[in-house]
C-alpha cells in the first residue's frame, strides 16, 4: 500500500538535501526545452539539489507504454496524468501516490480536481495542471477582405460559410473529416453543448434522465451534417495535418479549433478565435473546457520526497503563470490570477467569464463499458458529416450502445418501453432495489 502525502511529509521532507534526479513520464515530446529554460531554473532556485529528466513518448503510444513500464517497475518518478478513467485505473492498481493532502491542492477548484479523483471524491491522485479549450479559429485577413465578422449565432455562422463558398477563393471550413476523433471532439462535441446546455445535458445522460435520441443531441448531429457543403470536395481524404496546413497557409477561412493547436498557427497566419455560435443573440453560450493534464507521483518511486517538492511547487502561482505563458493554449486549472501574453489564448480563456464551460460527453463514466461512448461518437460523427449516416441513425446507435451496458441508460430504455406499451412504471422501491438508477462508483 502506498504512503500518503502527509506521512511522507512527516518522515521524508525533513531529510538532509541529497542530489537527486527525477524522471518525468510525459506524452508532450517537445517540452524538454521548456523545462530546462523556463521551469527548472525557477524550481532549482528553491531546491538546487533536484534535477529533472523527461522521458517523452508519442501521445498515441503513451498510455500503453506507461502501463507496461509501471508493471515492470521501470517507470519514472513523475507521471503526466490523463484525466478520469485512465489515471483512475492506475491509482486503483496502486501505481499513483495519494495526493489528497498535498500542500497547494487547495488552489484548485473542485471541477479541476474531479478529473483526478475517485468517484466519491475522497481521494485525489494527480495535481491538476492544464485544460484545453475548444471553439473555432478564423483568418482575420480573409474575414476583412470579405467584410465578415466572427459569427455569434448559428445563422451568422452559416451566412459566413455561404459567403466564403460563393466567393470561391477559400475553403470555408477546414475539417479533418478523415480523422474521426476530430469530427467528434472538434465537431459534434464542439457545437453540441449549445444544444444540450453544457453540464445539464452531459449529466442528464450520466444520470439516465436524458437519452441521446432526445431532440438536443439529434439536433447537434443535424448541424454537423449541414457542414458537408463547406468542408471541401473530398472531405473523407482530409487529414488533420492537411486541415492545419490549409489554415496556416491562408487557404481556409475557418478551422475547428482545439487550443492545443494554437502554436501551429502562431506567426504563420493572422487569426482569432470565437466560441461555438448560439441559437439566438443573447442565449447563454457553452463551450468545452477539457481537463487535459495532471501530474502524479509513481508510488514505487525511490525519490518520493523530491517528487513531492516538485509537485508542490507546480501548485504555485509561479508555475501556473510560467506554464500558461510558455505553452500557449494550455490553460492553468488553478485559481491563481495572472495575465496571458498570447492574444488568442487570452481570448479563449476569457470565454470562462462570458460562457458556461462543460466537459466532453465521454469524460466520465460513459466510456467504462462496451461499446465505449468516445469510440462510438467518433465513428458516427464521421459518418454523419460524410453523409453515410443520418443524424437520427447516429443518435440511435449511440443510445443503443449505452443502453446495452450503462445502468442508468438501461433503466431509461426500460422506462421508454413501458411508456410506449402504456404499462405502469415500476415503483420507487422496485427501482431502488435494482440499483439501476445509480451510476456505478468506485471508492
Amino acid at each position: 500500500m502506498w504512503k500518503s502525502v502527509s506521512a511522507l511529509l512527516v518522515w521524508g521532507l525533513s531529510a538532509a538535501a541529497v542530489s537527486q534526479e527525477l524522471v518525468l513520464e510525459t506524452w508532450r515530446v517537445d517540452d524538454e526545452p521548456l523545462w530546462k529554460e523556463q521551469f527548472l531554473p525557477r524550481f532549482q532556485a528553491l531546491h538546487p539539489e533536484i534535477t529533472l529528466k523527461l522521458q517523452p513518448q508519442r501521445s498515441a503510444d503513451y498510455d500503453q507504454g506507461l502501463a507496461e513500464r509501471l508493471a515492470a517497475g521501470k517507470a519514472g518518478d513523475l507521471i503526466t496524468c490523463r484525466p478520469y478513467d485512465q489515471s483512475l485505473r492506475l491509482f486503483q492498481q496502486g501505481h499513483l501516490l495519494d495526493l489528497t493532502d498535498l500542500p497547494g491542492m487547495e488552489n484548485f477548484p473542485s471541477f479541476a480536481k474531479a478529473a483526478w479523483q475517485t468517484d466519491s471524491g475522497a481521494q485525489t491522485f494527480c495535481l491538476p495542471i492544464a485544460s484545453v479549450i475548444q471553439g473555432f479559429y478564423f483568418n482575420v485577413d480573409i474575414f476583412n477582405t470579405l467584410g465578415l465578422t466572427p459569427p455569434r449565432t448559428r445563422a451568422d455562422f452559416f451566412a459566413v460559410l455561404e459567403k466564403v463558398k460563393q466567393d470561391g477563393r477559400y475553403l470555408p471550413l477546414a475539417l479533418a473529416a478523415h480523422d474521426s476523433w476530430v469530427v467528434s471532439e472538434l465537431g459534434y462535441q464542439n457545437i453540441g453543448p449549445n444544444y444540450w446546455h453544457g453540464e445539464d445535458g452531459r449529466l442528464a445522460l450520466i444520470n439516465g434522465q436524458a437519452r441521446v435520441t432526445d431532440a438536443p443531441y439529434v439536433a447537434a448531429f443535424r448541424e454537423l451534417a449541414s457542414w458537408r457543403p463547406y468542408i471541401g470536395d473530398h472531405p473523407a481524404d482530409a487529414t488533420e495535418a492537411q486541415a492545419v496546413d490549409a489554415f496556416a497557409a491562408g487557404k481556409a477561412a475557418m478551422i475547428v479549433a482545439g487550443s492545443w493547436s494554437l502554436a501551429q498557427f502562431t506567426g504563420k497566419v493572422n487569426f482569432g478565435a470565437f466560441p461555438p455560435p448560439v441559437a439566438r443573440e443573447g442565449d447563454t453560450c457553452y463551450f468545452t473546457d477539457h481537463t487535459d493534464m495532471g501530474i502524479g507521483i509513481n508510488a514505487a518511486s525511490p525519490n518520493k520526497e523530491a517528487a513531492l517538492k516538485l509537485v508542490e511547487w507546480m501548485a504555485s502561482a509561479d508555475f501556473a503563470e510560467r506554464f500558461s505563458n510558455s505553452v500557449p493554449g494550455f490553460f492553468s486549472l488553478s485559481n491563481h490570477f495572472f495575465e496571458l501574453k498570447d492574444p488568442v489564448a487570452s481570448t479563449m480563456m476569457g470565454w470562462r467569464d462570458t460562457c458556461d464551460s462543460t466537459l466532453r460527453l465521454g469524460a466520465q463514466f460513459l466510456t467504462r463499458g462496451e461499446p465505449s461512448l468516445t469510440i462510438e461518437l467518433a465513428e458516427v460523427s464521421q459518418s454523419v458529416v460524410l453523409g453515410t449516416m443520418t443524424p437520427e441513425a447516429a443518435a440511435a446507435r449511440i443510445q443503443q450502445g449505452l443502453a446495452n451496458w450503462y445502468p442508468p441508460q438501461k433503466a431509461a430504455a426500460r422506462r421508454a418501453r413501458l411508456c410506449e406499451a402504456d404499462e405502469p412504471l415500476p415503483t420507487a422501491a422496485a427501482s431502488a432495489s435494482t440499483g439501476a438508477e445509480t451510476p456505478f462508483a468506485t471508492p
